[in-house]
């Protein structure tokens, strides 16, 4: 097997965008391999903020591969005795065949003369100048943009290809650029370009130019980095993996520097803190014993920040937006949840569906129900006063200023005003889940809370009429009804489903457009489709789910 090598140099992309191409060229390049019988192995991909990059061992030509070649029938290519007929000989004359070579074969159609040839693949540098191009301007990302005159849609302009096979160039064109022989280094530190003979000096020139194209050694150096910045204060970086991986596709050589912010704005809520510092700067906020520290870590594409200027100039931006985030904090406290609550007439859940004052009464309606059939009679006010309170911190200057904090700074406000921790910590948690990998509430307050939000969200929005698929689901109730399921299982809530939706469509009142029938089928066909992705994820059979769902959904616990 002899070497392949692809490099598509671009500007600046997303670590989404990296990670998108990367999962694509991999399978279509493999899908392309296997469908054109080439062999390979060891097929691997890499990346970096300007490089996506494929690997692997190929043969040099595709397999070879035998072709049967059908002639006349048997009792025509041969007389009475047994001689070849002119209608043979002329086929065997035609296809150049010796009549040696020539053998009876069972068809379909019954026996025929006919032979077995041995066709030699094409080699595979010629399957590669034909598959690339096609591969490439294929690949799709999350937001696509053109250039120039060209008509190629990409995440970002393409620079240069670098593509070689045996240390040979592969040739082809895509939008205008050609593929070559070079490539070149870190754009700011080593820009110069050199062409590389093979993997080998290309992955050792590149990191002579500081440049390291393997994710998983960036985020070793990373993680190296972080400890030993963190050492002499005994800390540690808040996880945040999401961020830990933006970090890693951000840069092709990772600096982690260490910067300081003045003590004051410890009085915010760690949340806050790790927030401001992500949004924007994308930096990790550093804690020892879960209590923030002033200090952060910050990430450059650099080998070195000798002058510390990069390390200032966070520290500048940082102080700023922490400062904003204090006052926030400071006036959003002036006026309290109960008094906020008023104001939520003034904002649209959905045209429709009403305004979030409409959402709060219906929170407050459904799981007062909740309450009742689970025999919660002591938690039933901490509930009903968490359901009315959930949605108030969408009037605040922290949300619209972090969007990502909703939930989160309702329960935190509400913790600061008094209220007991049953409800704040509910109003904290009543978003989670959001994703498969996201914890459910800790508090069996949090998960019914949240399990009677996304309810609500799901029963209106399909009551609307609409029609929710894979491709299509503005809304993500599939994420909504998922998370419904799961906390239903995980905490092993016993009560009708079907029931609930009832009341639910109760709750709306006039406003919904389907039929109550109809709406109740169509939500309990919604989740029974959620409970099946979610035990296929777990392992179970695909018979056996089907047996125990078949009958409908009712008691997703006892399903």
């Amino acid at each position: 097997m002899k070497e392949f090598l692809l490099e598509i140099y671009t500007e600046e992309m997303p670590a989404a965008h990296i990670k998108a191409g990367l999962a694509q060229l991999e399978e279509g390049l493999k899908r392309e391999l296997t469908a054109r019988e080439v062999e390979w192995a060891e097929l691997r991909t890499y990346g970096t903020n300007r490089r996506l990059v494929v690997f692997a061992q190929l043969a040099p030509a595709q397999r070879e591969r035998e072709e049967l070649i059908i002639g006349p029938p048997r009792k025509v290519a041969f007389d009475e005795q047994g001689k070849p007929t002119p209608t043979l000989l002329g086929f065997a004359r035609a296809k150049n065949i010796p009549l040696k070579e020539l053998e009876v074969v069972q068809t379909p159609k019954g026996e025929y003369v006919g032979t077995r040839k041995k066709i030699k693949g094409s080699p595979t540098h010629q399957i590669l100048e034909e598959i690339l191009p096609i591969l490439i301007t294929s690949l799709s990302f999350p937001k696509m943009m053109r250039w120039g005159n060209n008509r190629l849609r990409f995440s970002r302009p393409i620079h240069h290809i670098l593509c070689l096979y045996g240390g040979r160039l592969i040739k082809f064109q895509v939008s205008g650029v050609a593929s070559a022989k070079f490539t070149c280094g870190h754009k700011i530190q080593a820009p110069q370009k050199f062409s590389p003979k093979d993997w080998d000096e290309y992955r050792r020139q590149l990191r002579q130019q500081a440049v390291v194209v393997d994710p998983g050694e960036r985020r070793k150096m990373i993680e190296k980095q972080m400890t030993t910045r963190l050492s002499s204060l005994e800390a540690e970086v808040y996880p945040d993996e999401e961020l830990l991986e933006k970090w890693v596709y951000d840069v092709e050589y990772p600096y982690v520097f260490l910067g300081k912010f003045p003590e004051k704005y410890l009085k915010l809520p760690l949340d806050v803190l790790s927030t401001a510092m992500k949004e924007g700067q994308s930096l990790f906020a550093v804690v020892k014993k879960r209590k923030q520290l002033p200090y952060f870590l910050g990430l450059a594409d650099t080998r070195s920040d000798r002058r510390g200027l990069i390390k200032a100039g966070n520290e500048r931006v940082l102080q700023a937006r922490l400062e904003d985030a204090l006052f926030f904090w400071n006036q959003d406290l002036k006026t309290s949840l109960e008094e906020r609550k008023r104001d939520l007439s003034r904002i649209i859940f959905q045209e429709t569906l009403g305004t979030y004052e409409d959402k709060a009464k219906r929170l407050a309606s459904i799981i007062s129900y909740l309450a009742k059939k689970l025999e919660l009679t002591q938690e039933k006010k901490d509930l009903v006063l968490a359901a009315e309170l959930a949605k108030v911190d969408l009037l605040t200057e922290m949300v619209r200023e972090f969007p990502s904090l909703q939930g989160k700074i309702g329960g935190l406000y509400a913790r600061q005003e008094g209220y007991p921790w049953p409800v704040w910590k509910a109003i904290y948690e009543h978003y989670l889940p959001q994703s498969w990998e996201d914890p459910l509430p800790s508090t069996l307050n949090g998960c019914l809370l949240s399990l009677t939000d996304k309810i609500d969200s799901i029963v209106g929005v399909i009551g609307l009429g609409v029609d929710i698929s894979g491709s299509k689901d503005p809304f993500g109730l599939r994420r909504e009804a998922q998370g419904v399921c799961k906390i239903i299982l995980d905490r092993k809530l016993n009560f009708s489903l079907r029931r609930l939706v009832k009341k639910v469509i109760k709750t709306y009142e006039n406003r919904l457009t389907l039929a109550p029938e109809v709406l109740e089928e169509k939500c309990l066909d919604f989740f029974r489709n959620r409970l099946e992705y979610i035990f296929s994820r777990q392992g179970y059979r695909y018979d056996l789910i089907k047996a125990a769902l078949g009958p409908g959904v009712d008691n997703v616990y006892y399903s």
